[in-house]
């Protein structure tokens, strides 16, 4: 049987039109834009206010209402996305649906609606790709602090030039806030000052990091910061810079308002105006704790991150990266771990070639669409190359200790339901099947673990293994070995290991493997 990868499909273009969806905690985002030569062009743009984060219970459960309501945005953003291919397309979630205890019940209705996958993204990485949206869209030389206040948390990156040097994610943001101390509608000194303290506890740990030493100038990328600029715009006070003087006469507004029915001021968008007094109390926290004099709005946001982190990942795949820089911020992020952890890296990359032929003879599926395809090979080339993380913990039952690590360590670039994925390929690494049952009901996990299994097996000696040694076939829930003649006598104890992992698969595993000589 050839051992010749199969034709992988064709990727969408990085210069070819790109949609990013932000699931915020106060409203969805869709943006469909182009790359070419370096220059942003949008194509198309739709908001729609879910308030998706208004709806966690105290239970911590997402209400069906509010999964209602957010479904049925999705629907109509599916419909703009008619046409789009899977490699096109990027969306992800933020911190609600990071809370939310029901989110992959959540997900399982909502990827069939949207036709696309979901990615719960951890705080940093949504900081990230906020200031990669900020930095190509606002360049600047000059050392910064971006602010980005959402629904339910507030992120805060120092940078330089493209790179974040600092990114933190701070459980606190204009809906909870809201809810909490405006709940209803009444507005109050007590009330305000409440809420300050409140953000004041949760940033508090962020003072020295972001000190205003650190920086020269302040951006603020979110909604809050659009609908307070455009307050102050509005009404005169400034030209929309957002100042301690002019968050202190919106608040005084409110107070004079007394609720949220009667405040009237210009440019008050309706979508803004139930969680505008829990996003300025964050923000003149900010101001007065931080030193911010002056916060401009930024051109960027978190949705541009991912169009530009997309385009990224295309270019890379299409090889304009390379070994010591890729262009797809994942595979950097592999290396810096395997750095991090002291990964026995030419022993890793015996794992990952052998595991990635083997893995190339059976997929992708019958089926598979391309980019998920795609996915499927670059995780299993990932798991390989950090399948012994685990051991800067310990050599015993080291597979479980790459497992969690590689589960919830951040590692920018991935989603944390990626990151999910690979802690479970590396759990089912070696030893007993039991213990990803579940997960081995899904054929492209079973295959992928078998060909990780299989590989570090192999090259359990830490030596080479020659690819025409050991050949896999498919045929249909079974996979046949078949091991050259001359291998299998200069190889012996490996031989016996691969058939003890005959006998793992036979114990009521979703496949079985049978080694043919």
């Amino acid at each position: 049987m050839p051992t010749t990868p199969k034709a992988a499909p064709a990727l969408p273009l990085p210069t070819g039109p790109l949609a990013a969806i932000d699931m915020g905690s106060n409203s969805f985002r869709l943006e469909i834009a182009q790359l070419q030569q370096g220059r942003y062009r949008r194509i198309d743009y739709l908001k729609e206010t879910v308030r998706l984060g208004a709806g966690l219970d105290a239970d911590g459960m997402l209400t069906e209402e509010a999964a209602e309501r957010g479904l049925a945005c999705l629907a109509r953003f599916a419909q703009r996305l008619e046409g789009f291919v899977p490699g096109q397309v990027r969306a992800v979630a933020t911190q609600t649906l990071r809370e939310a205890r029901n989110r992959d019940a959540f997900l399982r209705r909502a990827e069939p609606v949207l036709g696309q996958p979901i990615e719960v993204i951890s705080g940093r990485e949504e900081a990230r790709l906020i200031y990669a949206g900020v930095a190509r869209l606002q360049p600047s030389h000059r050392p910064r602090l971006v602010i980005d206040i959402g629904g339910r948390s507030t992120e805060m990156i120092l940078g330089l030039g493209r790179q974040p040097q600092r990114a933190e994610s701070f459980r606190v943001g204009s809906v909870g806030l809201s809810l909490r101390y405006f709940a209803d509608g009444r507005y109050s000194e007590a009330a305000f000052r409440a809420a300050q303290v409140a953000a004041g506890a949760e940033l508090e740990e962020a003072l020295e990091p972001f000190a205003a030493r650190h920086w020269q100038e302040a951006l603020g990328s979110s909604g809050t910061v659009g609908a307070v600029s455009q307050l102050l715009q509005a009404n005169g006070v400034s030209d929309g810079t957002i100042t301690p003087e002019g968050l202190r006469w919106l608040m005084q507004q409110c107070l004079r308002a007394g609720h949220v029915d009667r405040l009237a001021l210009a440019g008050l968008k309706e979508d803004r105006r139930a969680v505008i007094a829990g996003g300025l109390a964050i923000l003149y926290t900010l101001a007065t704790h931080f030193g911010i004099e002056a916060l401009q709005p930024a051109r960027g946001a978190l949705r541009q991150g991912v169009v530009f982190d997309l385009a990224e990942r295309l270019e890379d795949a299409a090889g304009g990266g390379h070994d010591e820089w890729p262009l797809d911020m994942r595979a950097h992020s592999v290396r810096l771990l395997q750095q991090r952890f002291q990964v026995d890296v030419p022993q890793a990359a015996r794992v990952a070639t052998l595991a990635l032929a083997l893995y190339d003879a059976v997929a992708p599926l019958p089926g598979t669409p391309g980019e998920e395809a795609i996915e499927a090979r670059r995780d299993l080339q990932w798991a390989a190359e950090l399948h012994e993380v685990g051991m800067m913990v310990s050599h015993h039952d080291h597979h479980r200790h790459s497992a969690y690590i590689v589960a919830h360590v951040d590692a920018a670039g991935f989603s944390q339901s990626q990151q999910r994925r690979l802690g479970e390929l590396l759990l089912a690494q070696r030893g007993g099947l039991r213990k990803v049952e579940a997960a081995l009901a899904r054929p492209e996990f079973a295959w992928q673990a078998l060909c990780l299994r299989l590989a570090i097996i192999a090259c359990h000696a830490r030596t080479g293994v020659d690819a025409e040694a050991l050949r896999l076939r498919r045929q249909g829930a079974q996979a046949q070995l078949r091991v050259a003649d001359a291998w299998a006598q200069a190889h012996p104890r490996t031989l016996f290991l691969l058939q003890e992992e005959a006998g793992a698969w036979a114990r009521g595993a979703a496949l079985r493997l049978v080694i043919k000589m």
